[in-house]
């Protein structure tokens, strides 16, 4: 059982920054990854970010390459979003999520691979 909480949502202007936090706390897997996703109205939830702890590997949709960095903590409970030079298009509500090891071989876009999610934090970039 894994609690997760994001924090780090708001206001801002086309061009400003964010950065967004999501703290797990509970019984964690020894070996897991935690991913990013956003959903807005009227869409599908869509995968951001992820970071692998075993590997330290890191995944980011192509939409937000070079714009966004993932980043975690060294004692794996904290995962950060850096998210800069925003667009009105990054206006979602952002989750992040547990996936556990057993899913390690398949693709890390796939919500359905994540469980333990957090309640969502709203980030809204004006235009």
């Amino acid at each position: 059982q894994v609690q997760l909480v994001e924090s780090g949502g708001g206001l801002v202007q086309a061009g400003g920054s964010l950065r967004l936090s999501c703290a797990a706390s509970g019984r964690t897997f020894r070996n897991y990854a935690m991913g990013w996703f956003r959903q807005a109205p009227g869409k599908e939830r869509e995968f951001v970010a992820a970071l692998s702890w075993s590997g330290g590997r890191i995944y980011y949709a192509n939409s937000v390459k070079g714009r966004f960095t993932v980043s975690g903590d060294n004692t794996k409970t904290t995962m950060y979003l850096q998210m800069n030079s925003l667009k009105p298009e990054d206006t979602a509500v952002y989750y992040c999520a547990v996936r556990p090891p057993v899913y390690y071989s398949i693709n890390y876009d796939l919500p359905d691979t994540y469980d333990s999610w957090g309640q969502g934090t709203q980030v809204t970039v004006s235009s």
